[in-house]
């Protein structure tokens, strides 16, 4: 299938040809056409799925008859609300809302918290179709009769069940009370929880659902592995594995602000390029740090959940669990970091003895038996990783756990099963060196 195929504009193909995409994908395929029809949806999509573009051509698309390059505000109402739980996430749609509109005459904006509001003022007041927001920050702009949302056509609410977690649901309450009950509502979520499920019932009305993925699971291209290590060691042992595995491009994930901080500055201290993001950061802090690190200027970035969903980073791939997090559907969201679009990625996790449980519950939720490694020998001279050929990771491939298959495997020659989980977490480690060889 082609883009073609869609019913997208000309101008609308000739934005997606200039992002270099040729194919559309599945998440795409199947939601393009349900919301050009002007159907509710309600789509289950896993981060790195192309999520994204599969609510924003269609909405450019339907807005394009009111297209325009009047000055005039009035001649520019706000017809689409985006609302995206993070700064970073609302920024990337955003973003990615300028791309594919760049041969229209459509204008959009972002608002959110942590910067000087005077700028989105003046955008919302000269008038934009489409509006991406965080709600509070929105709230804020309709307090101060800043934005009119009375004239809204399509509602989409991204990452729901993130906005959930965070809170956010009388928020969004008091948002759909302000909008016209005649209109569109897209609904995005990569888990359903019941509240999320109770949302949909109210929301949406005769939706098309759209899943690309069984509901809480893990993307099939993310190797995952856990590695048994005592919490006063976990430092040392990603130090280890980003130093000997050189590991260039690093996302970790840590349970508080004050958590990352300090990992950060320790790895800093040992040489390793670091920062942190968590939401006591400036907004330019948090911006100036993703941007080193997705230029290569800082090797590891440490970050909360919330700090972290929307980074949109192409090919990254390391996400690392330093904490494993206290709500297991989170665990879904932080290795999709990696493993998008199609591309491979590896998730590894740092698990300490008190952390066995939580790993037990992501199991269950994933539906994944997700291989245990218990790491010996830290501090010789065997490092517990090294760098990775191609050919090395094509046998880390071939080896992802399937639910599908048993947790042992065929029996060696003159010995016991050797347990699943210790060959692929094997994959991980150098090949045991000769004595000749370390002298």
């Amino acid at each position: 299938m082609s883009f073609a195929t869609l019913g997208l504009s000309a101008e609308l193909q000739r934005a997606i040809s200039d992002r270099g995409y040729c194919e559309p994908t599945p998440i795409q395929a199947q939601a393009i056409p349900v919301v050009l029809e002007g159907r509710d949806m309600m789509a289950g999509a896993q981060t790195g799925t192309g999520k994204t573009a599969s609510f924003v051509l269609p909405i450019l698309e339907r807005l394009s008859p009111h297209a325009n390059t009047s000055v005039s505000p009035a001649r520019h109402p706000t017809r689409a609300l985006i609302l995206a739980p993070t700064r970073e996430l609302a920024a990337q749609i955003e973003e990615e809302v300028r791309a594919f509109a760049r041969h229209s005459a459509l204008r959009s904006t972002v608002v959110f918290g942590g910067v000087s509001i005077n700028m989105q003022i003046k955008a919302l007041r000269d008038g934009v179709e489409i509006l991406v927001a965080t709600p509070g920050r929105l709230l804020d702009h309709v307090q101060s009769r800043n934005v009119n949302l009375s004239g809204v056509e399509v509602l989409v609410l991204d990452e729901a069940d993130r906005m959930l977690d965070m809170g956010f649901m009388p928020d969004i309450r008091r948002i759909l009370a302000l909008l016209p009950a005649q209109r569109q509502n897209l609904l995005f979520s990569a888990t359903f929880p019941e509240e999320i499920k109770k949302l949909a019932a109210t929301l949406l009305r005769l939706p098309a659902v759209v899943q690309v993925a069984r509901p809480n699971t893990a993307s099939e291209t993310v190797t995952q592995v856990a590695y048994a290590v005592d919490q006063d060691r976990k430092r040392a042992l990603l130090a280890s594995l980003v130093r000997e595995g050189d590991w260039q491009q690093v996302l970790v994930f840590t349970r508080t602000k004050q958590g990352a901080n300090r990992l950060a500055q320790q790895l800093a201290r040992e040489g390793i390029a670091s920062s942190a993001i968590h939401g006591d950061k400036l907004q330019s802090a948090r911006t100036q740090a993703l941007e080193e690190f997705k230029t290569g200027t800082i090797r590891v970035l440490v970050a909360t959940d919330i700090a972290a969903r929307g980074l949109d980073i192409d090919q990254l791939p390391y996400v690392v669990n330093y904490e494993l997090p206290n709500v297991p559907e989170d665990y879904v969201h932080r290795i999709g970091r990696t493993g998008r679009a199609g591309a491979s990625g590896h998730a590894v996790s740092l698990v300490s003895p008190e952390e066995r449980k939580m790993l037990a519950d992501i199991s269950r939720l994933i539906k994944l038996e997700i291989p245990l490694e218990t790491f010996r020998g830290m501090g010789t001279d065997e490092p517990p990783l090294p760098a990775r050929s191609p050919a090395h990771t094509a046998r880390v491939s071939e080896a992802r756990v399937s639910e599908a298959r048993p947790s042992r495997t065929r029996t060696p020659a003159g010995g016991a099963p050797a347990p699943r989980e210790r060959q692929v977490a094997a994959l991980f480690l150098p090949p045991r060196r000769t004595e000749s060889e370390l002298t």
